[in-house]
């Protein structure tokens, strides 16, 4: 994603926010019918059609593979431009694929005209909670994994921490096994230097709070370094007992600034495994957007879901000879 459009986007949807009031709007997500169907119709055409491997609502999970696959796609882009490459591999491993659209928030110039994760980050972690319950609920599985991209890792984490994802009571009870993050903003991002300009802005004199939602929006704002979401994010364990979670960076991401403060610190635990796709591939130029199809990423998520995969499929870097 180049940083420029992320910023001018954010700042169409941060006006329309500031005229029109529509912080709170975002999908409403319903669980299947008994039957099994899928989300209610309204729900599935807001989001579009689905990533080619993606949300077979009648996909049972195999015993080699018994948790579906939830991806969460970041900020100010969606499923579809997401997850056309990762949902087709997984489906192809014999995984069920679930993707969704969060985050909503309608330009000011057609309301019917939606960009997806820009909208509060909090709000955004109920969407997701919702899907899970209608995977879990559909497939008949006790446990997903989740894959999330950019603020998509954030969001998961925010469900699996303060919207039910996780059982810290209970681990066995947790909703969520596992969780990949790709290029997460866990600890914040500058947005290659643009917080910078921001401070300067609020400096002379301008309204930070306004000046702030107006540069970066709503969930950009959320996830600037030391922003309050991000504090309570954080607080106490960043990790929540009973999940393991590996953290996938590329030390050429441009967007999540500087590409380390997506790591996460379990203390000790052992339930985090950090990865550069350097330390595997060490010429891959992988960029922030990337990471969501590059295929020793893809490779690099194949083996976090399955340790197996990669005694099965030994890894050769992309543009090695």
């Amino acid at each position: 994603m180049k940083i420029g459009r992320v910023i001018r986007r954010r700042t169409i949807i941060a006006v329309a926010t500031t005229m029109i009031a529509v912080a709170g709007v975002g999908v409403s997500v319903a669980a299947p019918t008994a039957t099994g169907d899928p989300l209610p119709v309204a729900s599935i055409d807001r989001m579009g059609s689905p990533p080619e491997g993606s949300n077979n609502w009648s996909c049972v999970p195999s015993e080699a593979h018994p948790r579906p696959v939830v991806l969460i796609h970041g900020t100010d882009t969606n499923m579809q431009e997401s997850w056309p490459v990762l949902s087709q591999d997984l489906a192809s491993q014999g995984y069920c694929v679930f993707a969704l659209n969060y985050g909503a928030l309608p330009v000011f110039w057609d309301p019917n005209h939606l960009v997806w994760g820009v909208g509060d980050i909090e709000q955004s972690a109920v969407e997701v909670e919702r899907f899970v319950d209608s995977v879990l609920q559909s497939t008949g599985a006790s446990q997903v994994d989740m894959v999330g991209h950019s603020q998509g890792g954030t969001v998961a984490r925010q469900y699996l921490k303060f919207n039910g994802g996780a059982d810290p009571s209970d681990p066995t009870q947790s909703k969520v096994h596992r969780l990949i993050t790709l290029g997460a903003t866990n600890h914040g991002t500058s947005w290659n230097g643009i917080q910078q300009l921001y401070l300067l802005a609020t400096s002379l004199g301008l309204p930070r709070d306004l000046t702030s939602k107006l540069v970066f929006g709503i969930a950009g704002d959320q996830q600037l370094i030391g922003s309050p979401m991000l504090k309570k994010l954080n607080a106490g364990s960043e990790v929540m007992a009973g999940v393991d979670y590996t953290v996938i960076a590329t030390r050429s991401d441009g967007v999540v600034t500087p590409p380390e403060r997506t790591f996460l610190n379990d203390r000790g635990t052992g339930q985090v495994t950090n990865q550069w796709v350097q330390d595997l591939c060490p010429a891959s130029t992988v960029s922030h957007m990337g990471l969501t199809s590059d295929p020793d990423v893809v490779y690099m998520v194949s083996s976090a879901l399955d340790p197996s995969y990669a005694d099965r499929n030994p890894l050769v870097c992309s543009g090695t000879p």
